[in-house]
This record gives structure tokens, sequence and C-alpha cells, in this order.
């Protein structure tokens, strides 16, 4: 028997180079990254991380969580019918060419595919013709629909708490002054594969090679299914790591408390649709909370007078090597204060072979950090700035 499990494992993991879907959010996650790094040279003439950052958080994380939703779903018995499968594909990359990469998180993909499998089934559309659905209404179906949407708000905030604020991206903006301030922003894509069980017979009549499985006289089989979590967040009013962690606790808390209510629906079907629109909702509450919330806040990325503050830093340069921080603030720089870009400058350049930095950490705590300077380092050091008023950007210094 398990053996036999495996092997339907195997197979439906073969099908996930199928889908249509996994090779498309390599494209917008590739398109994330060029844009940023555009985005990042015209505000500061140099970008933080490469292009393919965002292709390389496109998996790792979400693998492992995928495969952890997956035991959860098959041991919970979630039966997933292929239309759902089919509208949640068909609305991510709708959804993709509204540029709200946040669009594309499972609360609405898959959320309005639940909504569009009712009518459908209800209207009896004729879906692909390799595809044998089932038309008849079967309210037993929702609840699984309404825990699998649970099951990946969950998964979602766990990304988002663990791995949206590595990597923000700087960004400048004019405050409502007019003046140039800093913000950080997170636009992350990750894919979520996950195994999910679905009618034997909706892919056996085309496929019939398609593996298929018995339990209590009904025939299923098992997919591979790529679910994308899209994922933005402006950030004005305080440290990256701490807004976004903040938000991932929240959708993290908002996937419990659906997946707690949508066990009704297994007493009575019709309450899983109130379960998806509470959890859709939900999600753009918690968003709408954070963007209130972030505006009523005074910039933290902003010219100070007893310092320079670090508003982003270029993975391996000195400045990286150094264990300096966003948000942290450096008041001297070879035993000169310093309160700009300029005055930092200078006094950089008074060693060219050496450098000692007087920082003020985020927790308020004065610490040094210093290092010899070598030939082929980053001559700037490798740490964005706010740019001054005078100059058009700020490059890195």
């Amino acid at each position: 028997m398990v053996q036999d499990w495996l092997i339907e494992l195997l197979k439906g993991t073969g099908k996930l180079f199928l889908h249509p879907v996994f090779y498309y959010l390599f494209f917008i996650a590739a398109l994330l990254g060029v844009s940023r790094v555009k985005r990042e040279r015209s505000d500061f003439h140099v970008r933080a991380a490469n292009a393919y950052f965002e292709l390389r958080q496109l998996f790792p994380l979400g693998l492992l969580i995928g495969l952890g939703l997956s035991l959860v779903s098959i041991a919970a018995g979630l039966v997933i019918p292929i239309e759902t499968i089919l509208f949640t594909a068909v609305l991510t990359i709708l959804f993709s060419f509204t540029t709200k990469i946040r669009w594309m998180a499972p609360v609405y993909t898959l959320g309005f595919a639940f909504f569009a499998t009712i009518f459908a089934m209800e209207q009896k559309w004729p879906l692909p013709t390799f595809l044998k659905t089932t038309h008849e209404m079967d309210t037993s179906i929702f609840p699984s629909i309404a825990v699998l949407l649970a099951l990946l708000l969950i998964g979602e905030g766990i990304l988002i708490f663990r791995n949206s604020w590595q990597g923000s991206s700087p960004k400048l903006i004019k405050s409502k002054r007019g003046q140039s301030v800093g913000v950080h922003e997170v636009k992350r894509l990750w894919m979520v594969p996950i195994f999910l069980v679905i009618p034997g017979e909706a892919l056996q009549s085309p496929f019939e090679w398609w593996p298929v499985f018995s339990v209590a006289g009904h025939t299923y089989s098992i997919i591979l299914v790529p679910f994308a979590i899209g994922f933005y967040q402006q950030i004005q009013g305080n440290l990256p790591i701490e807004a976004a962690k903040a938000v991932g606790k929240r959708v993290l808390w908002l996937g419990i408390f659906v997946l707690l209510l949508s066990i009704s629906g297994y007493w009575s079907p019709l309450a899983s649709i109130a379960v998806v629109t509470i959890a859709i909702i939900g999600r753009e509450l918690i968003t709408l909370r954070q963007r209130m919330t972030d505006e009523n806040l005074p910039f933290y990325f902003s010219k100070r007078n007893h310092g320079v503050m670090i508003l982003g830093i270029i993975p391996g340069s000195p400045a990286n090597h150094m264990s300096l921080k966003v948000g942290e603030l450096i008041t001297k720089v070879n035993g000169v204060h310093v309160h700009d870009k300029k005055g930092f400058y200078e006094s950089l350049l008074k060693n060219r072979a050496h450098c000692k930095l007087e920082v003020l950490d985020t927790n308020g705590q004065i610490r040094f950090a210093q290092r010899a300077l070598y030939e082929g380092d980053h001559h700037e050091l490798g740490i964005l700035f706010v740019q001054d008023e005078r100059s058009k950007g700020s490059e890195a210094v």
C-alpha cells in the first residue's frame, strides 16, 4: 500500500511540468527582478541585489511549505474538483496582468475560483472537452476547497514572516512636503507546489495512462499543483523586518481562524461560502490596516541631524562585510562627525586603506565597525543613502 502511494506521488510530481502556471511564475519572477533593478538604478545609479534575486526566492521555502501542506491535505482527505484547479490557474494568469502582484495570492485566485466553480456547475458551463467534469452540483466539495484555502493562507503567513523582509528593496519617494525620503518595497512571488487529490475520472478519460487509485469504491488521482503566492508591501514608518513580520503574523492568524471556521462546512456545506468570503475580506482588511497605519507614521528613512541613515546595503560590498544594517545611523567616519552624504564621503577619503565607523544601531546602542579597504573593493563601501535635495539621485557611498 505504501509502495503504491509512493508511485502515485512520483507520477503526480511529473505532471507538475505539464502545468503552464509552473513556467509562467518563473517568467513573472524574472520580470519583477528586472523592473526592480531598473528602478533602483534610476534612484541610486546602482542596483542593490541582482536581477536574479526574485527567481532565487521563488522556490526553496515554498517547496518546504508545499510539502507540509500536501501531507495535511492528503491526510485530511481533501478532494478538489478539477474545475477549481483550472479556474485557479486562469485567474492566476489574469490577475498578473493587473500588475498588482498581491492579487496573485491564493485567497484571491483560489477564493474566486471557488465561486467560479459553483457558478460553472450551476450553469453547466462547457469546460474543455479533455476534462470530464461533474455537472451536478455537489456541495460536498465546498468544505474541501475552504480548508485548502485556509491552509494556503497559513502558508502565506509563514512565507511573509520568514522571507518577505529579506532583500527588501530601497526606494526614493517625495513626501507631502516635497522632500526626498526613503522607503522599502517588498514585491515578492513564491511558488508553493501542493499534492492534491482529484476525482479519478477527471483526467483518466483523455489520458488512459493517468494513475488512479480506489478508496471505498471511488477512484482518485494525485496531481502536483503549483500555487502562486504574491505579496506587496511598501514600508515607510518602520524597519522592513518589523513591518513585514507584523503582516505575516496577522495573515497566519487569519489562516488559523479560517481553518477553524472551515470545519463547519462539513456539517453545513453552504457555510463554506461564508468562510471563503470571510477569508477574502479578512485578507483585504489586513492590507488596508497595514497601509493606513504606515501612512500615519513619520518617515523612518529620512535625513537626520546627528548622522546619516542607511537606506540600503549592496550585497557583497565592504558595508555588507562590516555587518552594517538597514536602519542604522552612522554618526562618525574615521573619528569625524558626519551629518550628510557629502561629509560621509569626505571623511571616508581621509584614509583610503582603512575605515572606522561609529554606528547607532536600531536598538539605540553605539557600536564600532571597521575594516581594511583593499584594491578591488567597492570604492564607495556599498551603502545607499537618501538623496540630497540638490542632486537628482543618490549614489552608493
